[in-house]
């Protein structure tokens, strides 16, 4: 059988997942939308006295930096890779979710704490003109969401912001129902719940963001791909001996990756073999920018180091050290084994 020239042969399918083309024109429009409110807002929730208008405010202040980085992320991620940027700029919507996240769970802290001095001590609120601003809070949320909604909600940052004005949109309801109650029944400590009503939904938005940016930052494995059951799928193919070295990563948001070193049986076809696992990637965990490194047992090896190619998973004295002695993480073969 005719020898094949592939020691470090790499198989490469790209396709981005984060689209530089999202439709900007929706974000722009939202952008107008909620910044104008929220100018209006600020205004009046001082002269309301109400903690919960200012900190719908201040939620909305989020929602436009996000929506804005959102919209730079997106000019940087559509240039191309060069320098030493080998991925382009790509993480850069990864970074501004980061920071918008931090900066949502830091606004909470402080609405948190004025929301508790309000409770001991409430001031003055005039429930009518809070009623008034978050019913009209939640016609400009519902109008924000639906614009947002039309955008590609495939990058981490479009959907941040969508979460987060749908969550703004349940903290105007919180509010609205806050001025109905002081209106109706004098009880002024209602303002400050609502407030702990919106800083809970701001808490959670900002930590699912630091989470998962955070995530994306530590290249953990994308939600939902389990790396091992993904290792021993490919080392159930025909004529794979062993698959080591497996990395699986987000590049950013949508936009998986993976690499893998795989040995085949001496005489195996390598290139058959890479192109059908890159297949099974791409079809069964939409995995399309995979590198895989394949070679055959005992190209680098002594003939008697053929089958003792990395430290043999399970119980019993490892073998000689052979092929691939460091490799990183799990060894994956055919058939049951440990990890």
């Amino acid at each position: 059988m005719t020898e094949h020239a592939h020691s470090h042969g790499h198989g490469h399918s790209h396709a981005h997942g984060v689209s530089p083309d999202a439709d900007r024109r929706w974000l722009r429009a939202a952008l107008i939308l909620l910044t104008a409110y929220m100018a209006v807002e600020v205004v009046i929730g001082v002269v309301a006295q109400s903690l919960a208008l200012i900190s719908d405010a201040a939620h909305m202040l989020t929602d436009a930096v996000s929506i804005v980085l959102a919209l730079i992320a997106m000019r940087l991620a559509a240039r191309p890779a060069r320098g030493g940027f080998t991925y382009g700029l790509k993480r850069a919507e990864i970074l501004s979710a980061q920071a918008n996240g931090i900066t949502l769970l830091l606004l909470s802290v402080w609405l948190a704490y004025e929301a508790v001095e309000r409770l001991i001590s409430p001031p003055k609120v005039t429930g009518g003109l809070v009623l008034i601003t978050a019913l009209a809070g939640i016609v400009v949320n519902l109008i924000c969401t639906w614009l947002l909604s039309r955008a590609n909600r495939s990058s981490l940052n479009v959907e941040g912001a969508y979460q987060h004005i749908l969550t703004d949109l349940f903290g105007f309801v919180a509010t609205a129902v806050a001025g109905l109650v002081v209106l109706t029944t004098g009880f002024e400590r209602a303002d400050a719940i609502a407030s702990l009503v919106v800083v809970a939904l701001m808490l959670r938005a900002g930590t699912g963001l630091v989470r998962e940016s955070g995530r994306i930052f530590m290249e953990a494995a994308p939600a939902g791909i389990d790396p091992d059951a993904l290792g021993d799928h490919l080392a159930a193919a025909d004529e794979v001996v062993e698959v080591h070295d497996l990395h699986i990563w987000l590049i950013t948001s949508g936009q998986p990756a993976l690499s893998a070193h795989i040995l085949v049986a001496p005489g195996g076809d390598c290139h058959k073999v890479r192109r059908g696992l890159q297949e099974l990637l791409s079809g069964e965990y939409g995995i399309t920018h995979a590198t895989l490194q394949v070679d055959h047992v005992g190209e680098q090896g002594a003939p008697d180091e053929l089958l003792t190619l990395s430290p043999r998973p399970g119980p019993g004295p490892e073998p000689a050290a052979g092929h691939c002695e460091d490799a990183h993480g799990p060894v994956h073969r055919p058939g049951p084994h440990r990890h």
